[in-house]
């Protein structure tokens, strides 16, 4: 049953290929709440820079998600209940995801996390987000994440968010294929508060949106919004606005960051078949017939 409807979540895309998804109808609206804040904001903290190495400010769990996207954890309670299309609820029931209230075997899961294959975008927001590092210059900003040393760049040069099409964009009137991390345009809408839109990511078969097996797709529009609230301190809001999987828009996370001191050495995070074949060797696997033990 589940392979047939992964068939038919494929079959159903190639359906579509002939639709023009115009990037500006899928935009969620900047809320005028971001841009007239009531809470001042200190003297001290810097205008326009959201530059420097950060951590969440309430422990590294709260970046690990390991029970779904932090504001949406997929634990069962009505009030986390997705709004899915059928079609989105379809592409949700093919996942067969380690973690959440519908986990499987270790024997029978299809993460392609788990082949290490790239998280991609928005989900590299919403797995082992621990040390981030930011990096700026006057035209764009690059954020390095810790998890396999990724890292993506985010452009606040005025250039327009590209259009979405059919397996990727149209940016500048030239046709580019999607990308595991999309194209991301910033734009500051006040001194503090930079609101950034991504488009033209990988489809549905391809990428998932977190550990449980939340799906999303390459008609996926991601809002990021970073405000900086003080000298320390960070706010990360990310909301997806997702047309072919749910029904309305919805917030995925809403973190506090906390600056870090810059000399900080970053360890290591990688996804490695290797260490993946030595765990399944030293601690068990169900499809090989050794029974899985805890560590």
């Amino acid at each position: 049953m589940r392979s047939d409807n992964k068939k038919s979540a494929i079959d159903r895309r190639s359906a579509r290929c002939s639709t023009l998804i115009v990037a500006c109808a899928c935009l969620v609206p900047v809320s005028l709440a971001y841009a007239q804040r009531d809470a001042p904001v200190p003297a001290d903290t810097p205008r326009r820079s959201l530059a420097g190495t950060w951590a969440p400010a309430g422990g590294t769990n709260l970046g690990i998600q390991a029970s779904g996207v932090q504001a949406m954890p997929n634990d069962g309670a009505p009030e986390h209940e997705l709004p899915y299309t059928p079609y989105g609820l379809e592409v949700y029931s093919s996942h067969k995801p380690l973690e959440g209230v519908d986990a499987v075997l270790p024997a029978f899961h299809n993460d392609p996390r788990n082949k290490c294959e790239p998280l991609g975008f928005p989900r590299m927001n919403h797995y082992n987000v621990r040390i981030t590092q930011i990096l700026e210059d006057p035209y764009k900003i690059a954020m390095l994440y810790q998890y396999d040393n990724r890292w993506r760049v985010i452009w606040t040069d005025g250039r327009p968010l590209p259009e979405l099409v059919d397996g990727g964009v149209v940016a500048g009137g030239t046709y580019k294929a999607s990308k595991w991390y999309g194209y991301s345009v910033g734009e500051w809408v006040d001194d503090y508060t930079l609101v950034v839109r991504t488009v033209g990511m990988m489809s549905e078969d391809r990428v998932w949106l977190d550990s449980t097996g939340r799906p999303v797709s390459d008609e996926v529009v991601v809002e990021e919004v970073f405000r900086r609230v003080d000298a320390e301190h960070m706010e990360w809001t990310e909301t997806i606005n997702d047309p072919k999987l749910y029904t309305e828009p919805w917030t995925t996370m809403k973190l506090l960051f906390s600056l870090q001191d810059p000399h900080t050495d970053v360890i290591e995070m990688y996804c490695s078949p290797v260490e993946m074949e030595y765990y399944y060797e030293s601690f068990g696997n169900s499809a090989s017939g050794i029974d899985e033990e805890q560590p």
